[in-house]
């Protein structure tokens, strides 16, 4: 069964009384769904381990529910014109987050519901860099969560794996948000939307390490059925844990550039619906 961003925004922006998950009956199945689009990004003063960049992108997204599973992940491709002026220019070109989630609730059969948390999860969330550097992993406990005005929110708390090291670094607390506010006649809508990722106790006594990173996406889009299209203003601040200024030298040796890992950065975004 499909489900597209439209109707998931309606259903978000007019369930009420909100209702805490239920597989008291056995059927797992029942709210499955499934979405994917293509948006095409370009990042104006993206902040990172290096000077901010300014850059296109094709960005695969997708997501669903099936039985006691969540998922939400995305492929980003760069540069995809291979523009030799490119800040991407001979850089890495892929870059992948997938993040699914397993239903504690429908494993057990039980409502594991309380106060304003609608359902409880066994998170985690894979990152994969294109080139040779090692991603991360991440592992924890997710939830979905009603909030005032903005309806239905995930928040998850993960401890870090850096797979390239080896070991765990800190923890990282993150939330989501879909909220359409302005409907059109015509079915089209406009939704804030965006996400938090703040990471805390981190090994800063690696140079160019900060013990605290985080970043805040701001998003508003108009979405018909098929497509949308919106602005995004991000916030920054010591972004993957790269202390602002510093050279994280010992990450990627040979690398001289002091990290421009806080600020503000912007996103235009065009996207088709599948």
């Amino acid at each position: 069964m499909r489900k597209s961003l439209l109707t998931l925004g309606l259903l978000a922006a007019t369930a009420a009384p909100a209702m805490a998950a239920d597989y008291s009956d056995g059927d797992t199945h029942k709210n499955d769904y499934k979405w994917m689009q293509f948006n095409y990004m370009y990042a104006v003063d993206e902040r990172g381990p290096g000077n901010a960049s300014d850059h296109d992108y094709i960005e695969m997204e997708f997501g669903g529910r099936s039985g006691i599973f969540d998922l939400y992940g995305y492929v980003d491709f760069f540069n995809p014109t291979g523009d030799k002026d490119s800040d991407k220019a001979g850089s890495d070109k892929l870059f992948a987050k997938v993040a699914p989630r397993m239903s504690i609730d429908g494993l057990t059969g039980k409502d594991l519901s309380f106060g304003p948390v609608q359902e409880v999860y066994v998170a985690s969330e894979m990152i994969f860099y294109g080139g040779a550097v090692e991603g991360q992993q991440k592992w924890g406990l997710g939830s979905d969560v009603m909030v005032p005005w903005f309806g239905k929110m995930g928040l998850n708390l993960y401890g870090v794996y850096e797979m390239g090291e080896r070991d765990w670094n800190g923890f990282q607390l993150s939330t989501n948000w879909f909220k359409p506010f302005y409907f059109f006649d015509n079915g089209s809508f406009i939704s804030y939307q965006g996400y938090i990722d703040y990471q805390f106790g981190m090994d800063d006594s690696v140079p160019g390490r900060s013990a605290t990173g985080g970043a805040m996406y701001n998003g508003i889009y108009w979405h018909s059925d098929r497509f949308a299209v919106g602005y995004g203003l991000k916030l920054f601040n010591d972004v993957y844990g790269f202390a602002d200024g510093q050279v994280p030298s010992t990450l990627y040796p040979g690398n001289s550039t002091p990290a421009d890992s806080s600020g503000v950065g912007h996103y235009f975004a065009v996207t088709y619906k599948f």
